[in-house]
């Protein structure tokens, strides 16, 4: 698990459990030749470098006129002060990056709803493919984490939403200003950002100052700065603070903290390295051939009704929020002008566009809608623009 603060120490953090998990590299233990150092001390993403030696790396052979030809990818430069300014967009638990402002948890509703419920669904529920911000109480929520199903397989999972999971306001505060509303990120403003943090901040129901935030709550820097979310300590190693790096090349010394273990380089394994478990044990001859009742031999599915109401209510559901008008970027469903550019294309062209996405629109909008139904809701809203 790892703390969502800073975008470079997670990036790496999460390389380094896939790195160690897979190859048992452990950063801070004996490091193999080729380790990647920084200041001397290995670095917490288990990176490896291995040089071309006799036509090889590792134990591997390589081309060496492939090899020599190669871009030298390490020969970069120091980025200037105004490309440094550009990068460093990131908000820190601190204020570091966070802007004076404030929104309201009831402005914040009307640009969800405007905005936002297309894709995240009704006050956070998820819905399209895309993720729930909210399932109630967080709190609450936070204490299924620990939930499992190793023992209960009939039991509730962990319920992971931003009030119950993330440790800290000002990731979302970031997300949404970055990356939010998909496709037209960075078009809200330093209010409207406060404001749908503090309406996503009363649906998952978290305090400041001892009181839940309600509809009329009015975020600003100094209040996002007091908030502390339920799993605010419910992450390892920990990546705050100056020993932040320190603390997880410790943490990762210790392989019995991530239920992993040390494998020298002479044990490593290849091939055929599990022992079988189990006897497998053969039907003699050509297998069963007689099935009682027989088997049947038609392969074809049955056919299914559509039950989503026709075109014109799979349009309203599903498209209708991006296609009423000019505002989202889609052609509007009778601009004549609009459509007759998309046509263009191709009537196959344009069912390949809906179908795989284009341009920011999800693969069918987001819908669960088949193919065929989905083309039926791109005839609709053709026919009813000309």
């Amino acid at each position: 698990m790892f703390k969502l603060d800073r975008k470079l120490i997670i990036s790496a953090s999460v390389a380094a459990t896939v790195a160690m998990l897979a190859v048992g590299c452990v950063p801070g233990a004996a490091e193999p030749e080729g380790a990647s150092t920084v200041n001397g001390k290995p670095t917490i993403d288990g990176g490896l470098m291995y040089p071309v030696v006799n036509d090889k790396t590792g134990p591997y052979y390589v081309n060496p006129q492939v090899a020599a030809d190669a871009p030298k990818i390490f020969n970069g430069r120091t980025p200037t002060p105004n490309e440094l300014k550009a990068w460093n967009t990131d908000v820190m638990p601190d204020g570091t990056g966070l802007p004076e402002g404030e929104g309201s948890s009831e402005d914040g509703e009307v640009l969800y709803e405007a905005q936002c419920v297309m894709c995240h669904g009704d006050f956070g529920s998820g819905g399209g493919g895309y993720p729930a911000l909210s399932k109630g109480n967080a709190y609450e929520l936070q204490k299924t984490l620990t939930n499992n199903r190793y023992r209960n397989a009939e039991g509730d999972g962990p319920t992971r939403v931003f009030g119950s999971y993330w440790p800290k306001v000002s990731t979302l505060w970031w997300y949404i200003r970055d990356g939010m509303p998909h496709p037209m990120s960075k078009t809200l403003s330093t209010d409207e950002t406060y404001a749908l943090t503090a309406y996503i901040l009363n649906i998952n129901e978290i305090e400041v100052d001892g009181e839940v935030i309600d509809e009329e709550f009015v975020l600003n820097r100094e209040l996002m700065l007091k908030i502390d979310m339920p799993n605010d300590k419910g992450f390892e190693p920990n990546i705050d603070g100056p020993t932040g790096l320190d603390d997880v090349r410790a943490f990762y010394a210790n392989p019995e903290n991530f239920g992993a273990y040390k494998v020298k380089p002479s044990e490593r394994c290849m091939t055929n390295c599990k022992e079988p478990t189990a006897k497998v044990t053969r039907i003699a001859g050509a297998g069963i051939s007689e099935f009682l009742p027989p088997m049947a031999t038609e392969r074809t599915l049955p056919e299914v009704e559509n039950a989503g109401g026709g075109a014109k209510a799979q349009y309203e559901e599903a498209c209708m929020m991006c296609h009423a008008d000019t505002s989202m970027g889609a052609p509007a469903v009778g601009d004549a002008n609009a459509w007759a550019a998309v046509m263009t294309k191709g009537i196959d062209k344009v069912y390949s566009n809906g179908i795989n996405g284009i341009n920011g629109m999800p693969p069918k909008g987001g819908s669960s809608l088949s193919d065929a139904d989905f083309k039926s809701v791109v005839d609709y809203m053709i026919n009813n623009s000309k």
